[in-house]
């Protein structure tokens, strides 16, 4: 099999519409909400020769998940200019090199965000999930909150674990991430040092601000998206007749009464 042939074979899995693309694609969403429940599992136990191996084992995955990603590029080096790039990067290494600490894993969460960004995924969860057509800016709303939160976490569980004794676990440092979110305060868990307090700060604006988004899309009126065929506004209330930006008629197809 010579190089292009290659290219296009893995190009195919990652952009193509068939049915094995499509298939891979799920696949990869799976294998990185798995990923980081790994992590989340991983971080009550002690370190363990199991553990370690299955350190490496996700490891090399995402190292060969990185690398198609890079073969497939039509222009692979501006990759390295995008965000989840380099999150990528830090997660391969924090579960290659142990010691880089299990953070990193945590920016693996970050992947899942852009699957679920990535036009052809929400082209094909819009087609074979009616749930999600229905309650697609809820999700994404969730999903963002989640990756923060996630993120987070991670961070204060590794650069307070050694340092602090009130987080021993995973489950401290979320407890503490949820707590300063929603700006409660019990004060029984707190970040020592100018670290600390900038760590809380960044959970308190960016949290609060993640959590009324959540907020709006689950009080506000439910709609539904179908481009307009005259001005192009893609989402409208589930029982429109009209455009409310031109007032063109629309034909909003619907699934009949439930």
């Amino acid at each position: 099999m010579t190089l292009n042939s290659l290219r296009s074979h893995v190009r195919r899995l990652y952009e193509g519409a068939t049915p094995g693309g499509v298939r891979f694609r799920y696949a990869l969403l799976a294998f990185d909400i798995v990923t980081v429940l790994f992590i989340i599992a991983t971080s009550f136990l002690p370190p363990s020769e199991i553990i370690e191996t299955l350190d490496v084992l996700f490891g090399m995955l995402l190292l060969a998940d990185f690398s198609a990603r890079l073969l497939v590029g039509r222009h692979p080096f501006r990759k390295f200019r995008q965000i989840a790039t380099w999150a990528d990067m830090v997660a391969i290494v924090s579960f290659l090199a142990p010691l880089a600490g299990e953070a990193g894993g945590f920016l693996r969460i970050l992947r899942t965000l852009g699957l679920l960004r990535d036009y052809q995924m929400l082209a094909r969860l819009r087609i074979d999930s009616p749930f999600f057509r229905r309650n697609e800016e809820v999700i994404f709303a969730v999903t963002n909150l989640a990756v923060f939160i996630f993120v987070m976490t991670g961070i204060v569980y590794e650069t307070q674990k050694f340092r602090n004794n009130e987080i021993h676990n995973y489950a401290d440092a979320l407890y503490f991430t949820v707590t300063a979110l929603t700006t409660t305060g019990f004060g029984d868990i707190t970040l020592p040092g100018t670290l600390g307090r900038l760590i809380t700060v960044v959970i308190m604006i960016f949290g609060v601000t993640l959590f009324f988004n959540l907020a709006r899309a689950l009080l506000s009126p439910h709609k539904v998206r179908f481009p307009c065929p005259a001005c192009g506004l893609q989402r409208h209330d589930a029982d429109a007749v009209h455009c409310k930006a031109c007032g063109v008629v629309l034909n909003i197809p619907d699934e009949g009464a439930t």
